[in-house]
């Protein structure tokens, strides 16, 4: 797994080959964040990181400069994972939770600039995360929310649908909150 720009620009880390979680790959977390540089300036944004898995996108957002990230992750060890990472690069800018995704969108009263699901494809509950997400009022004005999936989602008659990519089986969903939101 490899920081693909900013401050931390290239640097890897060695995923144990135990791990359940299948980071985001390069190519995929590359063209995603390319779209989103569109949409807004993670200088000094606040982040939100779900289902956090390796870490990957709470690193990718620390090293493009965001003010803060917060990580949350529920296995105990890629909780572990992510906060060694953190500790490598020597930074507070994002702090690393364990616990239950859908838990902390209940309890969480922060507001977000942007926030990055990516659940396991299989979970059954995973077609209720933007209606949670967006109906929780986590975003920040016109904030950005990117969900990931696989392929048998359409997320299109939200109405907080902006627009679709695919790369390879990688899919995203980007959603725009509303002043109304």
């Amino acid at each position: 797994m490899r920081i693909i720009t900013g401050r931390y620009k290239g640097r890897h880390f060695e995923i144990p080959r135990s791990f359940k979680a299948r980071p985001t790959t390069d190519f995929a977390k590359e063209n995603i964040f390319n779209v989103l540089t569109g949409y807004i300036d993670f200088e000094d944004a606040t982040a939100l990181d779900l289902f956090s898995g390796t870490g990957s996108i709470a690193l990718e957002l620390v090293s493009r400069g965001c003010q803060q990230v917060i990580s949350v992750e529920q296995d105990r060890d890629h909780h572990r994972f992510i906060q060694d990472c953190l500790k490598k690069l020597d930074t507070t800018a994002c702090v690393a939770l364990r616990g239950d995704v859908f838990r902390f969108l209940k309890s969480c009263r922060q507001q977000f600039d942007f926030i990055f699901a990516d659940p396991p494809y299989a979970l059954k509950e995973l077609p209720q995360i933007p209606g949670l997400v967006l109906g929780g009022h986590l975003l920040r004005g016109d904030g950005i929310f990117v969900f990931e999936h696989g392929k048998d989602h359409d997320f299109s008659q939200h109405p907080c649908f902006v627009e679709h990519r695919q790369y390879g089986s990688v899919n995203f969903t980007l959603f725009r909150a509303t002043s109304g939101e």
